[in-house]
């Protein structure tokens, strides 16, 4: 499989919570040593996604841009920040600079249609943001559907998506459906990872990606 050039910003999306989002954006991390965003955190009481991807890779603290929204419970943004008496604004979630590394790694939080407020989804912030889009999905049965809907919705407002990782078993029968009948390539597959580290994560990177940039 052909190694995927990253565009330098990227918004990292998924077909649901628990999907694999930020083990897809720690392997970013690993290979890019760039910059990370995670725009809203909901829920506090365990290590927030932005800790568990410092662990994972050991880059310092400046590789890491401050969340604009934490919400202390698990759940819906929308309805996380209702408890939390807050309103979450798109406006309030502006780009960071992901100078001097030339990465921009910016995670969702569950999927496209997770309500953020009354009216707006997780959809309208990455359409805001004006970036291209990566769709993590599993691999197993189930993702056809949830992952053709997902790449619907992106289409339909016009959302460049730059490919679809599919997280667990290989499965190729899904992977040649989803390919097929969502338009889209399939530009990795992640089987799991016995230990979850830098050299796992690099090595991932080294065989799936390339940053696009040239030689420092």
């Amino acid at each position: 499989m052909k190694r995927l050039k990253l565009p330098p910003r990227l918004f990292i999306t998924g077909t649901g919570t628990g999907i694999g989002k930020t083990m897809m954006a720690a392997i970013l991390m690993a290979g890019t040593r760039g910059l990370y965003w995670k725009p809203i955190q909901s829920g506090l009481d365990e290590m927030t996604d932005t800790e568990w991807i410092r662990d994972a890779t050991g880059l310092p603290q400046h590789h890491f841009w401050p969340e604009t929204y934490r919400l202390t419970q698990p759940l819906s943004p929308h309805a996380a920040a209702r408890i939390d008496g807050i309103a979450i604004d798109l406006a309030a979630m502006t780009l960071p600079d992901p100078a001097p590394s030339g990465h921009l790694i910016v995670e969702g939080a569950g999927g496209i249609m997770v309500p953020l407020n009354d009216t707006a989804f997780m959809l309208d912030l990455i359409a805001r943001l004006n970036l291209p889009t990566l769709v993590v999905a599993s691999s197993q049965l189930g993702t056809i559907n949830h992952t053709l809907l997902t790449l619907d919705q992106l289409k339909r407002h016009g959302i460049e998506i730059t490919g679809v990782v599919l997280n667990g078993p290989q499965h190729d029968s899904n992977r040649h459906a989803i390919e097929y009948y969502g338009k889209t390539k399939v530009v990795a597959q992640i089987e799991p990872l016995a230990q979850v580290d830098v050299a796992a994560l690099s090595r991932i990177f080294d065989a799936n990606f390339t940053t696009g940039l040239p030689a420092a």
